[in-house]
């Protein structure tokens, strides 16, 4: 069967990273084509077909969209997504559209997207189950909430077949973040954490080329794949707090990754600060295997960051981004469950986060019973959906 995945991103790439993942499982069985539309990226596509849309990203303030393409007008690059995107349904036909968060957010895009499900709902273009993919926990509105929610619930009931749930909800649940989910007439499925696997026999690769003793504790620090500065007072303070460290704990390395996004300025500071213990880059495609062989992560607590810490099971320290309450309310529902321990900004001075290191040091990986399958039982629930057919 033939399957079409719209993710756009905006700022960082933490949805696409996921979307990634449930697209990979889905084209183990069904043609899939991955839907883009965001600043540019390096990701690995194999194995899918890619549809680039004119690129779209939010401003220096991050309150508006503004075309990729510095040249272009934003109505124009509207337009020229809008034909694209509906070109692509009458060309490929996709018996399954699955919009990744959309409509519990991306609401700027609408002027793309409500065309395609308006004319799939009316029979104008061919029939095609429409899927809503959404994370654990909503960044909630603090304006209009009601008027959002009751948006979104008219979209579901009117154009979707399902919506699929990328959590488990032994440990979150959707309502508690949207509160009218008992308003959506269609299915509503679970389907565990989406989390991406790590190749286990990379471990004393990474820590060989790292000439890591086995008495050498190596600590990750990393900011994930947000941008416009999120994530640089962690990666300053914990530089400070781990030459503070190893004063008394010499026996530790620390690896560096700033997050694709970080700005030259702050890159090149961070990279001043390299020595034989301190390594420093931007990105790894590669970074659950580096988890893998850490004793030690720090990092914010976004989705997919905290999963692949409860997939390797490795101690960590998270500090929640604090302009929403999406990444506290994650940090502190799955520690509960795993060696994640939450730093709030007090935590910061190089005294009490250096201090704190040394006591997460102390802690053993832990894999947890947490549901982690959730690309796979995506593409189990997608599969039933489309009633087992595979062409």
């Amino acid at each position: 069967m033939r399957i079409s995945y719209y993710c756009q991103h905006v700022l960082g790439i933490g949805h696409l990273r996921r979307s990634l993942e449930i697209c990979k499982a889905l084209a183990m069985h069904h043609e899939t084509t991955l839907i883009l539309g965001g600043p540019p990226t390096s990701i690995d596509t194999t194995g899918l077909a890619t549809l680039y849309l004119p690129g779209l990203q939010m401003d220096s303030e991050f309150k508006n969209l503004t075309p990729c393409d510095s040249s272009a007008s934003l109505e124009t690059t509207k337009q020229k997504r809008q034909e694209t995107l509906y070109n692509h349904f009458t060309s490929f036909s996709p018996h399954c559209f699955i919009t990744e968060l959309y409509p519990f957010g991306r609401k700027a895009f609408r002027f793309e997207l409500d065309p395609i499900l308006k004319d799939i709902k009316n029979g104008i273009l061919p029939a095609c189950k429409c899927v809503s993919s959404v994370r654990d926990i909503l960044v909630e509105k603090l304006q209009g909430k009601e008027k959002f929610e009751q948006r979104v619930v008219d979209t579901l009931n009117k154009y979707y077949t399902t919506v699929l749930i990328h959590a488990d909800p032994e440990i979150i649940t959707l309502d508690e973040t949207f509160s009218p989910l008992a308003k959506i007439n269609i299915p509503i499925q679970y389907t565990g954490f989406v989390s991406e696997q790590p190749s286990h026999s990379t471990k004393q690769h990474i820590r060989e080329g790292l000439n890591l003793s086995r008495q050498q504790k190596l600590i990750v620090l990393s900011v994930g794949g947000g941008g416009g500065g999120v994530g640089d007072d962690l990666l300053h303070a914990t530089l400070a707090a781990f030459k503070k460290m190893i004063e008394t704990n010499p026996l530790a390395h620390l690896q560096v990754f700033t997050g694709p996004y970080c700005s030259q300025r702050v890159y090149d500071t961070i990279r001043s600060h390299r020595q034989h213990n301190i390594t420093v880059d931007r990105f790894s495609h590669s970074f659950p295997d580096w988890l893998t062989a850490a004793d030690l992560s720090i990092s914010m607590a976004g989705y997919n960051t905290c999963m692949n810490l409860l997939q390797t099971g490795v101690p960590a320290l998270v500090l929640p981004f604090l302009q929403n309450r999406e990444q506290a309310l994650r940090a502190a529902k799955l520690g509960d469950k795993a060696p994640i321990a939450t730093l709030t900004p007090d935590d910061l001075s190089a005294r009490i986060l250096s201090a704190k290191m040394v006591n997460q040091l102390k802690l053993q990986p832990t894999i947890t019973a947490i549901k982690l399958c959730g690309a796979d039982e995506s593409c189990k629930i997608i599969n039933t959906l489309l009633g087992n057919e595979k062409t």
